[in-house]
């Protein structure tokens, strides 16, 4: 892989499936209301979330956070994955102690017919923020010369996801809405995922461009559909982004390989077919064994995952030990041929905001230590 200038590069050879040290590691919401420091900054920024995502000197900060605490292998974008519906006009906001909210969900034909893929320039402020971030991230190695800290992940929602929120209006616990539609009007379903499909890709290779060096989509209710349905409404839709996407990009005057990774919550069922979409690295949740997983896919790309972040309230000494079991279910990564099946290691979905530090941190030494402890076997 010709990749760009990085200090660490270990995130990046684990997506593509090639010789790494030890293990890398990188957590969903990594940058976020569990730490302090966050805390303050988002005081600053007036006690709001898109007060944050919106400002790229906050955004950057906190991106930056977690990886000043931990030795994380990689820093992805704050910001959140409506802010492309936001961008079709829908009206985002985030009540105090609410999850997010449209002010205009799509209930009607009308609304629906209505619906266009947005101008990216009302998405500056995320492409600006990650050119910022690459920035902050930048260092020098031993020999004083000018390299990155880690590589930098950009991220969006996937289309059946937010068409989810953008129908329901916010979050769901039944996805009525949303399914109605889907049953009673298909050709609604579709006009809007098909919608979503293509600003998705716009918006990913927007942040490519701006600096991303990995993207990631994130479907998060994939899970909630039936079988039949999931391939229909939720994968083909996620198929087309990662077809449109740019897979190199020049950084630095170096031609670098940009992987793409999909993480269906819920997507256990149905590994196969999503290993087949065309990603480089496919996200799995905790329900899903590791080691099986490896077997059945691992030919064709690599794995991230998947702790159950609710370990992480566990003391210490059972944080490590239930990480090197995820270690050991996947396995040494190289076969006996010399060849390497790629592991990014990661929670089953987002950190929670009660998690203490300091049980993040005997995460990642756990993680890191055991890793090499592995290859050295």
């Amino acid at each position: 892989m010709n990749a760009a200038p990085l200090a660490n590069d270990t995130f990046l050879r684990a997506c593509l499936r090639q010789p790494t040290d030890y293990t890398p590691l990188w957590l969903m919401r990594q940058a976020g209301r569990y730490l302090p420091e966050y805390k303050a900054t988002r005081v600053k920024a007036g006690n709001s979330f898109m007060g944050l995502a919106t400002n790229v000197e906050y955004a950057t900060e906190v991106t930056l956070q977690p990886l000043d605490r931990f030795p994380l292998d990689a820093a992805i974008l704050f910001s959140d994955i409506l802010t492309v519906p936001d961008a079709m006009g829908l009206g985002l906001s985030f009540g105090a102690g609410e999850g997010p909210r449209f002010a205009h969900p799509l209930r009607d034909e009308a609304a629906v017919m209505a619906l266009q893929v947005p101008d990216l320039d009302k998405l500056r402020y995320v492409f600006d923020a990650v050119t910022s971030i690459r920035k902050a991230l930048m260092t020098t190695d031993a020999e004083g010369r000018p390299c990155g800290r880690v590589p930098l992940i950009g991220f969006s929602g996937s289309p059946w996801t937010l068409g989810c929120y953008m129908v329901e209006g916010a979050g769901s616990d039944d996805y009525r809405l949303v399914k109605t539609m889907m049953y009673a009007r298909p050709d609604l379903m579709h006009r809007i995922l098909d919608i979503n499909a293509q600003a998705v890709t716009a918006y990913l290779n927007a942040q490519i461009d701006a600096g991303a060096q990995a993207v990631m989509v994130f479907d998060s209710w994939g899970g909630v559909l039936a079988d039949g349905n999931f391939q229909r409404f939720s994968l083909d839709y996620t198929r087309r982004v990662v077809a449109g996407l740019k897979r190199e990009r020049m950084d630095n005057g170096v031609k670098s390989r940009v992987p793409v990774i999909v993480f269906t919550k819920g997507g256990g069922p149905w590994l196969d077919e999503i290993a087949g979409i065309g990603a480089d690295v496919v996200g799995l949740d905790w329900t899903v064994n590791l080691g099986a997983a490896r077997r059945l896919a691992c030919d064709r790309v690599a794995l991230q995952g998947n702790i159950d972040p609710n370990v992480l309230f566990a003391p210490p000494e059972v944080v490590a030990a239930e990480a090197a079991a995820v270690l050991d279910s996947f396995g040494r990564p190289q076969r006996p041929d010399g060849t390497w099946d790629g592991h990014i290691f990661n929670l089953g979905h987002g950190i929670s905001q009660h998690t203490p530090p300091e049980h993040v941190a005997a995460l990642v030494e756990a993680v890191h230590t055991h890793s090499r402890t592995l290859r050295s076997r």
